[in-house]
């Protein structure tokens, strides 16, 4: 076998097990690319490659038109709303993702973001390395009546640790039956009835759509916090903006902002008076060695299954290969 595996995962092979040495060692050669996927630095690696494992930057038309080589697109994660999927069609390459991988890597940073909103702890330390002692009371997550939007993998690992707390879950997945619901010990309501009733409320659906807009925020119950630990657009950044300044919310915790590669800090949440009620993390969802290692796993061995001419175990888009 052989042939240039082009890796665009921050993450790929940097935990405990070596799934780079596995291409090495079938007689492929890795080349890594940025993860932001500017085409200008992808352009070289992209001519040569016969297999991508993308992160969670942008894969569209033009980089598969730069790609004629290209068999297989591993998403190196869950999410393919970033790929172009018709134009991976046209080009005959297989789109696979990693489900599962980084699930439990997601469901404990959404609970830490909620408990660190509901608790200021990285606003507590940041005044403390300033000779700053002062207090400011947070809130316990038990008492509290938590919403769950996307009720998934991710969604439902979520719910299952607010259980430990004594929380009341609320779950809006159209997708899911109300049975299903129930059974894992939450209740069904609408997206508009979460914000209502919800105390705090975390986001765990594919992105796509805006969800929480000015209209969903002006119907919130106040002091309401929002954690996303899912896609950016889910969410309007100034309209939460907006709410934190007219204290209409509580706070809000992401692992990911609508400018996240551009690094020009153009999100209105990270306007440092925001700063004691919004935290903010470097879309470390699935940064765990665990969930690296799965995540690496399941990629290579769907890439090492198509270059093959096997049927990859976590196909996305199967297409004819030649």
């Amino acid at each position: 076998m052989t042939g240039t595996v082009l890796v665009t995962s921050r993450s790929f092979s940097s935990g405990d097990v070596d799934v780079a040495a596995e291409l090495t060692g079938a007689g492929l050669t890795v080349v890594r690319g940025p993860a932001s996927h500017d085409l200008a630095e992808l352009r070289g690696p992209l001519a040569e490659a016969v297999a991508w494992i993308a992160g969670t930057g942008r894969v569209g038309a033009e980089h598969f038109a730069a790609a004629p080589r290209l068999r297989v697109l591993a998403r190196y994660g869950v999410g393919v709303d970033a790929v172009d999927l018709a134009a991976a069609a046209a080009g005959g390459v297989v789109v696979t993702n990693t489900p599962g991988a980084n699930t439990e890597a997601v469901a404990d940073l959404a609970v830490a973001l909620l408990l660190d909103v509901l608790r200021g702890v990285p606003a507590g330390d940041r005044r403390v390395r300033e000779g700053d002692w002062s207090v400011l009371r947070g809130r316990e997550l038990g008492p509290l009546t938590v919403g769950v939007i996307g009720f998934g993998r991710i969604g439902r690992a979520f719910a299952r640790r607010l259980t430990g707390f004594g929380s009341r879950v609320l779950v809006s997945d159209p997708l899911v039956p109300a049975d299903v619901v129930r059974a894992a010990g939450a209740e069904p309501e609408s997206p508009a009835g979460l914000a209502a009733r919800c105390d705090a409320v975390s986001l765990h659906t594919p992105g796509g759509t805006t969800l929480i807009d000015a209209e969903w925020l002006a119907a919130a119950a106040p002091g309401l916090v929002i954690v996303n630990t899912a896609r950016a657009d889910l969410v309007d950044e100034p309209a939460v903006a907006a709410a934190l300044r007219a204290g209409r919310l509580g706070g809000y915790g992401a692992d990911t902002l609508a400018h996240e590669y551009a690094g020009d800090g153009r999100s209105p949440l990270l306007d440092p008076a925001l700063a004691d009620r919004v935290v903010i993390t470097p879309h470390v969802g699935a940064q765990t060695v665990e969930a690296v290692d799965r995540m690496g796993s399941l990629a290579v061995a769907d890439v090492l299954a198509v270059l093959a001419g096997r049927e990859p175990a976590h196909p996305v888009l199967q297409e004819a290969r030649t």
